[in-house]
């Protein structure tokens, strides 16, 4: 289907097709059924890896389990139709509170993915993982150098001294759903990384104490590659993270700096040898991935490669040879209406609002406008098939999920979606 072109708005079956998704604006000229079984003699024909900053965070530790608990949170559930609609294999959201023991997977899964909105079936995912994240978790040492260590959550004080901003720790986490298993044996955290361990990096300099240096680690939540096995054999690493927003910062850019090496330590974790030598994981294996080895990078990066700041950032991965080179990124019919209708900010944009990704504010000071943050990048040795972004357009009854900018339906951030075959 062309670019301009939308999908029906029936509701999906189990055994959907390309053509079965609604709103969403596909990039492929056919429509190949998306099987998600494997008996370990045949290859899956197809897996859809997505990725959702699901805005599911809240302001207060234990206030995300309430509202999942209840069943009945109106934005929980259009984030679950979104899902629905689109039913991923594997799938990241970013913005997922942690709970130890998964416990708020649990509770979605449960009272949400499982039970079918407006005709969308129910959804399971029989594999997940929800690991710690640095956000929220005091660093115990002055990181921002104004008012000592600040040790009590609940304040942005706190959060300007914890590794990764956040009120309390896990706010702002990720969690990784699937319909495939995850070897979680084999799979690497990169969270307690130090920045100043990366050569070459880009620390403001004079603006940390040495003292922070000695404990600032480098992810903002975390980087995780975590094995998928498809079956018969196959594995693909999804390789997932939620660098931080290059703003919010003063002068130093130091946020802006940071977001720059978070999606450069992807770069060089996939390029592999001599270029990733010097990283070590929280196991305190180093070394990047193998060679040959087949993986997806997925989660909001916080880095358009045309518009807003750190456009850099996401210039660098773009660029790895060892990237599948994408005939056409995921896009939507959304998007360029959004940009039109909006105006403000978009108005001098670069990039091509079809490949939009966040609704973020467009007018006032440093109003970014709407860019494309989220990204779902299969390797080399995978076959990349359908894609698209859930941003359906006015004309689709399914723009009810996403609405029109403020206040949030959903989710600011609109759920990105890529077909690879083996």
């Amino acid at each position: 289907m062309s670019p301009d072109s939308r999908a029906s708005t029936t509701p999906l079956t189990r055994r959907r097709t390309l053509a079965a998704l609604a709103g969403a604006t596909l990039a492929a000229a056919t429509a190949p059924a998306a099987a998600a079984e494997s008996d370990g003699r045949h290859r899956p024909r197809t897996i859809r890896f997505a990725t959702f900053n699901s805005y599911l965070n809240r302001g207060a530790e234990g206030q995300l389990l309430a509202d999942l608990e209840g069943g009945a949170d109106p934005q929980i559930q259009a984030v679950a139709e979104i899902i629905q609609r689109v039913d991923p294999d594997v799938l990241l959201l970013n913005e997922f509170d942690y709970v130890p023991a998964g416990a708020a997977v649990r509770l979605l899964q449960r009272n949400y993915l499982r039970t079918g909105h407006h005709g969308a079936p129910g959804v399971h995912f029989p594999y997940f993982y929800a690991g710690p994240v640095n956000t929220g978790v005091p660093s115990g040492v002055d990181l921002d150098g104004k008012n000592g260590a600040v040790t009590e959550p609940g304040s942005d004080a706190y959060g300007q001294d914890a590794y990764g901003y956040g009120f309390f720790p896990g706010q702002y986490g990720m969690a990784v759903l699937s319909k495939y298993p995850l070897d979680l044996h084999r799979m690497r955290s990169f969270r307690t990384f130090r920045w100043a361990d990366m050569p070459g990096n880009r620390i403001p300099a004079d603006y940390y104490s040495p003292q922070a240096l000695e404990v600032l680690r480098l992810s903002s939540k975390s980087h995780w590659d975590i094995p998928v096995r498809l079956g018969g054999g196959r594995t693909v690493h999804l390789l997932a993270s939620h660098p931080t927003p290059p703003a919010f910062d003063g002068p130093e850019q130091r946020n802006h700096r940071r977001n720059y090496d978070e999606v450069r330590l992807w770069a060089d974790y996939i390029a592999g040898g001599r270029q990733a030598a010097y990283l070590y994981d929280d196991a305190g294996r180093r070394g990047g991935l193998a060679r040959g080895a087949r993986f997806v990078i997925a989660g909001d990066q916080n880095s358009d490669p045309y518009d807003g700041d750190g456009s850099d950032a996401i210039r660098q991965l773009l660029a790895s040879p060892r990237l599948h080179p994408l005939a056409e990124p995921p896009a939507s019919s959304g998007g360029v209406e959004a940009a039109k209708d909006q105006g403000g900010a978009n108005a001098g944009h670069r990039g091509d609002p079809r490949y939009d990704t966040a609704d973020f504010a467009d007018s006032g000071n440093n109003a970014p406008g709407n860019l494309r943050v989220d990204y779902v990048l299969p390797s080399r040795g995978l076959t990349p098939a359908g894609n698209g972004v859930f941003w359906p357009d006015s004309g689709d009854d399914l723009r009810r999920l996403v609405g029109d900018g403020y206040p949030v339906v959903s989710s600011d951030h609109r759920l990105v979606w890529q077909d690879v075959r083996w």
